[in-house]
């Protein structure tokens, strides 16, 4: 059982898990009408009508392709993507649309909308030209990389060992940013409340400290008031009602 099951059961709140792997043997009936979107959600036999949801918790949406016949395959799309549009214009709180987690499928336009929310943002590059990645590496002296996609990535820093392999960014363009010295911390936000964590570890990604054979350390904190806005701002911008974005605190306090 998930966190967030057990956290809905010691709720007392009532809730139905849809697994992605049954969407086949699912049913889903789309009304619309002059009184908006409608319908009816049957799921293990039980049926829903869909104006009785109040909200959904919409994670992983990629549809999964564990079907043993073209036509499970057929009836489960076929239910992915009535089910993708209805969420995104359900009347029930929804985490997250749809369209809001598109955001996510471009880490250069998300440098934008960070930047536009009032935070400082490092020097960056996206290129598949390996002299720019150099001569961008040269000007700043220390420089990390990741993927330019919503696909995960190990945020790593340039050295002479990777910059052997810039070569094949001719077949992926990436994304170079000036390294910034300080302390991560880590920020959710829900609604308009922010939650933050100091993060204290040797390596670059903290996320896999242990993929490097080090460790990574939470400490709850507080953010500066104006620091806690933005993140308000930001998530709301990007229609995320639960949002977490990484921040750097520098030795200089910025």
């Amino acid at each position: 059982m998930s966190v967030w099951q057990e956290a809905l059961q010691e709720a007392g709140a009532q809730y139905v898990l849809i697994e992605l792997t049954a969407l086949d043997r699912e049913h889903l009936r789309i009304d619309i009408g002059p009184y908006g979107v409608d319908g009816c959600l049957v799921v293990a036999g039980q049926e829903i009508p869909m104006a009785r949801i109040r909200s959904v918790y919409a994670r992983p949406l990629e549809l999964q392709k564990r079907w043993p016949t073209p036509d499970a395959v057929a009836r489960g799309r076929i239910l992915h993507e009535q089910f993708l549009e209805w969420l995104d214009v359900a009347r029930a709180l929804v985490v997250s649309r749809p369209r809001a987690m598109q955001f996510n499928a471009s880490k250069p336009l998300q440098a934008q909308l960070i930047g536009e929310a009032g935070f400082g943002v490092p020097q960056t590059l996206v290129t598949s030209d390996e002299a720019e990645a150099r001569a961008f590496w040269r000007e700043h002296k220390r420089v990390i990389f990741k993927s330019v996609s919503g696909v995960r990535s190990i945020v790593q820093e340039l050295d002479e060992h990777m910059a052997r392999r810039l070569d094949r960014l001719a077949l992926l363009p990436t994304q170079f940013q000036a390294y910034v010295p300080g302390v991560d911390v880590r920020v959710h936000v829900v609604g308009k409340r922010t939650f933050a964590a100091e993060i204290q570890s040797p390596v670059t990604d903290y996320r896999y400290a242990a993929r490097a054979g080090a460790a990574a350390s939470l400490a709850g904190t507080e953010l500066p008031c104006d620091v806690a806005d933005r993140c308000v701002a930001l998530a709301e911008r990007m229609e995320l009602p639960l949002a977490g974005i990484d921040l750097r605190r520098r030795p200089d306090g910025e």
